[in-house]
């Protein structure tokens, strides 16, 4: 079976002396629930960011559907894109904009300068972004400007942006970091949902693991740029949440049980 995401021994530098990746080797299959795990500081947030080049890593190999995303020029790059959908932390909506036009951004990649710049979508588009929002239970916020929703409904924008433009894989990055406890619920029940009802792959940065344990096929544990744990959701001992999180651990560890009988 082919990996719909291959990482190859990827590192990344920052300057000199700060090496935020090394020598990370992992793949992804279709349909696959991932989650990424790891201590702030361990490297979570820039290898996202490394596998759709919002930067670029500086050595090592991305493949996705069999293409090698470090090669791509500017205009391939923008098409492969296109198919990666990135939810982030802190939203990244416009705020003056209602909730639709914000969903619609989301098919700026498809669309000349010009397209982009006059707003102009096409009624299919429209009733795309739609449909979309209605099954993220957004129907009645579609003409709120998105500084008036809460965190969790923005963060259901963020998801609904992501998926209008037909992705085959959506990248997270700490999605519920922001959120209390009930509305980090609501957006990983989406995104599970997204997964399994959509085929759709989902690769996640999370700090929770028990939300990492609840909600993943498998599980990736980060370290200091390094992958030390690689495995199934279910497989996760506290010898390896030691492994994953060091010092923060202890925190941590006194409850797998209990997760994992949940």
């Amino acid at each position: 079976m082919t990996a719909l995401l291959e990482v190859n021994h990827l590192t990344k530098q920052f300057g000199k002396d700060s090496k935020a990746l090394t020598d990370v080797s992992f793949s992804v299959q279709e349909g696959e629930f991932v989650s990424i795990i790891g201590p702030s500081g361990a490297g979570k947030s820039t290898l996202l960011r490394c596998i759709n080049r919002m930067i670029d890593a500086t050595g090592g190999e991305i493949r996705f559907q069999d293409l090698q995303v470090m090669d791509l020029k500017k205009k391939e790059l923008k098409q492969v894109r296109t198919k990666i959908g990135m939810i982030f932390q802190h939203y990244n909506l416009v705020n003056r904009l209602s909730v639709i036009e914000n969903t619609l951004h989301g098919k700026l990649g498809t669309k000349s300068t010009l397209a982009g710049v006059l707003g102009y979508y096409s009624k299919e588009e429209k009733q795309q972004a739609v449909q979309i929002l209605n099954v993220l239970g957004l129907n009645e916020m579609i003409y709120k400007r998105a500084d008036q929703l809460s965190g969790g409904q923005k963060q259901r924008v963020g998801i609904a942006r992501a998926l209008i433009q037909n992705p085959r894989m959506l990248l997270c990055d700490e999605p519920i970091a922001s959120l209390d406890p009930n509305s980090a619920k609501v957006i990983m029940d989406h995104l599970k949902k997204v997964s399994t009802t959509m085929g759709i792959t989902v690769v996640v940065n999370l700090h929770q693991v028990d939300v990492a344990i609840k909600y993943s096929d498998r599980i990736i544990g980060i370290n200091k740029g390094q992958v030390v744990y690689n495995g199934s959701a279910k497989g996760l001992t506290s010898e390896d949440i030691q492994r994953i999180y060091g010092s923060e651990a202890e925190d941590l560890i006194f409850d797998i049980g209990g997760i994992h009988a949940g």
